[in-house]
């Protein structure tokens, strides 16, 4: 789920809003299951997302949600990790809790209804009479049903108490899940699917506020040439190695360091200028370079691991796409100035 919709379920609205999703859902005559549950939590929990636009306009033109048509909609609208097997189960298992809690609550209300019929009907019979063995009835009447009452809210309250702690769980569960899917395997770097959200989003910000943002793509250089001459397992450890750089010298937050693809790496600098991050970029540069690897396996010396790069800084109303498409021309130049080297999009001459 997007930031907006994990904040509303950590809050003291999480259940207010399930709720209220549960019931949306049955008004429109929409199945309870898991993936169903989850569209509905973003419909609710972001309004004006083009899914919700889109399940507002399914709704007025009286189109039925199949099981088709809600595999399209998280398809297109939803981030794919969280239609695992896993998000599901526990989607599942968070609605089991919710139905448990519901009916907890249902027969409290009901026995506090009828504990009030009770009270109701003491109070006539003791205005009524001042008979010793009818009133003697009458406060063994209000006794029981103060005694069941009293075991009902115990019974609820300790419902709620397992529900909660469940509820915890599962959110650390979920949360767990969320980041590993979101992140590499190999560097530890976020990976490809959560660099490209966090693009868009930081895009979006940085536009609506008026502040720089810079973006830079990082490429091991001749990368092939350490798998041909070592094999895979001495090129993933020269990956590993140079993302270690990555994470440690340009990847704190703010900041985002991601595994882009293959042998290449995505930075994004919010709030920061092409200055700034042209001497980060020098300094993890450096840094690569000035360590001689060698072989695990062996001891071998794999010799001198360089890397280029190349930056660009958004421009009012650019696009995601255009951003790092400018930002790979930079590298690109910086492949054909020789390599080791890092070039700015902003400096045509650098670019040339």
């Amino acid at each position: 789920m997007t930031g907006q919709v994990e904040v509303a379920l950590r809050g003291p609205d999480a259940f207010s809003l399930a709720r209220k999703a549960l019931e949306m859902m049955e008004s429109a005559a929409v199945w309870p299951t898991p993936l169903n549950f989850e569209l509905w939590l973003h419909y609710l929990g972001e309004p004006e997302s083009p899914l919700a636009r889109e399940i507002t306009r399914m709704l007025a033109a009286g189109e039925p949600f199949t099981d088709d048509v809600s595999e399209t909609l998280a398809a297109e609208f939803l981030p794919r990790a969280r239609l695992s097997d896993e998000i599901r189960d526990a989607g599942a298992q968070l609605s089991r809790e919710l139905r448990s809690v519901a009916t907890a609550m249902a027969t409290a209300q009901k026995t506090q209804a009828a504990y009030g019929k009770t009270l109701a009907g003491a109070s006539q019979g003791l205005n009524d009479t001042q008979e010793p063995p009818v009133l003697r009835k009458l406060v063994e009447g209000l006794a029981a049903a103060t005694d069941k009452v009293s075991r009902e809210n115990s019974q609820l309250e300790r419902r709620l108490h397992d529900s909660t702690r469940e509820v915890t769980k599962l959110r650390e569960h979920l949360e767990q899940v969320r980041r590993d899917a979101m992140t590499d395997a190999l560097t530890n770097l976020a990976n490809r699917k959560a660099f490209d959200e966090q693009l868009t989003r930081v895009c979006a910000e940085a536009d609506e506020k008026g502040q720089p943002l810079t973006l830079a793509v990082v490429d091991i250089d001749h990368f092939k040439r350490f798998n041909d001459t070592w094999g895979h397992q001495t090129g993933d450890q020269v990956l590993r190695y140079v993302a270690s750089v990555i994470g440690r010298v340009a990847g704190s937050p703010p900041r985002i360091a991601a595994r882009y693809g293959g042998e290449e790496f995505g930075l994004i600098f919010p709030g920061e200028n092409a200055a700034a991050v042209q001497s980060a970029l020098d300094v993890v540069r450096q840094e690569i370079a000035g360590r001689s690897l060698k072989r695990r396996s062996t001891n071998e010396d794999l010799g001198q691991v360089t890397v280029s790069a190349g930056l660009a800084q958004m421009k009012k109303g650019e696009t995601a796409a255009s951003l790092i498409e400018r930002a790979d021309e930079a590298l690109y130049a910086s492949k054909r100035g020789g390599r080791n080297r890092v070039t700015s999009a902003e400096r045509p001459k650098d670019a040339a």
